[in-house]
């Protein structure tokens, strides 16, 4: 079953791009316990890590569509990552309300290549999903350049993680992961190689917001999703680009469930944003973006 959307974007109140899948169907989760106590402690705890079905009626109830996505970070975590696959399967059943990325391991090099072709021509998935902090490897080195030249191909765009992390928070040593490979000027190098590729960073790149600002606003091939962060806990400078020379290329997000949307809706509703600016941000970016735009 290959995904085909069949959601009304003229009905939703917003599109969320930026929402785990944290454990499969079968109750797998694809990282160590370990790391997910960690992040629970980060964001202050949560009630579950709810499967993809429950995820998408949660969506529904609320008039919203979702991007769904895993992180195959296999290789560095040295455990069995969730299946993408099943995602785009999931998504599929849920149409109304999901938008499947994938997700594959650059580590694992050609294979990575294969697995991210099969998944855009035989399970259509809309986008891939990395996060270079987790999955140990530095976006900009040349060594993963034929993955993104693939993905550059196939037209769809790709989201990074940026800035800080919840996983492995508190740990001794951060459990190995190293921030600086989430450094969204290793991203740069990447959108100037590759003009073609749509680059979204996810997160306010804490702790290079104003670099991130700056990449958005000179790459036209660069986005910026606002998610993992509170909107109460935003920097004026981002508040201030959203609401200007940004307001194209920023991206609801709320990284459920460790954030909940209707919290961050809640706390979104309190910035001082231009009217006109709140649907771009809302949703109308995201449309055009994931390419369902008319």
């Amino acid at each position: 079953m290959t995904y085909e959307s069949k959601i009304n974007f003229a009905a939703l109140k917003a599109v969320d791009t930026h929402v785990h899948i944290e454990a499969d169907d079968h109750g797998h989760s694809a990282l160590p316990q370990v790391l997910l106590d960690a992040a629970d402690a980060y964001f202050g705890g949560r009630d579950s890590s709810p499967g993809l079905d429950e995820i998408a009626e949660y969506y529904r109830e609320r008039s919203m569509a979702a991007v769904v996505f895993t992180v195959d970070s296999s290789t560095a975590m040295k455990t069995r990552p969730n299946s993408s696959e099943e995602i785009a399967l999931g998504a599929a059943r849920n149409n109304d309300v999901l938008i499947p990325f994938g997700s594959v391991d650059p580590l694992k090099g050609p294979a990575a290549v294969e697995q991210a072709r099969k998944l855009a021509g035989d399970f259509g998935v809309r986008g891939f999903k990395f996060h270079p902090s987790v999955q140990n490897f530095d976006p900009s080195d040349t060594a993963f350049y034929p993955l993104f030249e693939v993905l550059q191909g196939l037209g769809l765009p790709v989201i990074f993680h940026t800035g800080q992390t919840g996983i492995g928070a508190g740990l001794p040593g951060g459990f190995g992961i190293k921030l600086r490979l989430s450094n969204p000027m290793l991203l740069d190098d990447l959108a100037a190689d590759f003009p073609e590729l749509k680059i979204i960073m996810a997160h306010p790149s804490v702790p290079w917001q104003d670099e991130a600002i700056s990449i958005a606003t000179h790459k036209a091939n660069v986005w910026i999703d606002l998610s993992g962060w509170s909107p109460k806990y935003f920097s004026p400078n981002l508040i201030r680009n959203a609401n200007s020379i940004l307001q194209d290329k920023v991206l609801f997000g709320s990284d459920f469930p460790a954030i909940t949307p209707d919290r961050w809706l809640a706390d979104f509703d309190k910035l001082e944003i231009k009217e006109h600016v709140r649907p771009k941000i809302l949703k109308d970016n995201a449309v055009k973006l994931l390419g369902f735009a008319k």
